[in-house]
């Protein structure tokens, strides 16, 4: 039975991964567990976790043990520095219960978290150039704000004191400008046309004679009775 790595530095935080291989020769085909221990100052070892040969993984709150068929891991999670000391793998077999196959012992060291100092931060800023350039077109944005408002107050101060500013002070200060063009916009007055009517004396309506109505009257013959002949 090996177990590796023989030394394992980590800092606190992360998780520390034990390998513990078991040799063909141990391996009879029967059932087995395999255990995993502690040492602390060369104190009594501790049980700390156990899998069996058949089981695929078990897991805990601090111990995760990993069954990879050719051999077993052991992850040591969420780790403090309390956590440094020895640890080994133990073969147990059913046949043998009282019989432990000890590895040789590995040194897990767990230091502390790295710190960040202040002093290293503007190090890190000054090796970033995209920093540099954002901070000048700040610079460069605030200068033209502060010359917009100086202009804008003297104008405004000018005014106050001597009315409008005439055309030609202005174009001495901020030099000469094109004049606008001139559009000439023809119009035309309509007056107001009149139309006078026809002075001709009014021509008298055409005069018909009058309609005459004539009468007729129709004489019919008497008709005479007609007598049978004999």
């Amino acid at each position: 039975v090996t177990i590796d790595p023989a030394v394992l530095i980590v800092s606190e935080g992360s998780k520390a991964t034990f390998s513990c291989s078991i040799s063909m020769e141990n391996d009879s085909g029967s059932e087995y567990s395999l255990n995993w221990y502690k040492e602390t100052n060369h104190s009594q070892a501790q049980k700390t976790a156990e899998i069996s040969r058949y089981k695929p993984m078990t897991e805990t709150e601090k111990y995760r043990l990993i069954n990879r068929t050719t051999f077993f891991e052991i992850e040591i999670l969420n780790l403090h520095q309390n956590d440094s000391g020895s640890y080994y793998c133990g073969l147990i077999t059913f046949y043998e219960p009282d019989k432990v196959m000890e590895s040789t012992r590995a040194q897990l060291i767990v230091t502390a978290a790295p710190q960040v100092n202040a002093t290293d931060k503007p190090e890190m800023e000054e090796g970033n150039p995209s920093e540099h350039i954002k901070a000048m077109l700040l610079g460069i944005l605030l200068l033209a704000g502060v010359v917009v408002l100086l202009i804008f107050g003297y104008l405004t101060f000018t005014y106050r004191r001597g009315g409008m500013i005439s055309l030609e002070a202005t174009q001495t200060h901020f030099g000469t400008w094109e004049k606008p063009p001139v559009v000439f916009v023809s119009t035309v007055d309509y007056g107001v046309l009149e139309f006078q009517r026809d002075q001709h004396s009014p021509v008298p309506p055409k005069t018909q004679p009058a309609e005459q109505t004539e009468y007729a009257t129709i004489i019919f013959p008497e008709e005479k009775p007609v007598t049978p002949e004999r």
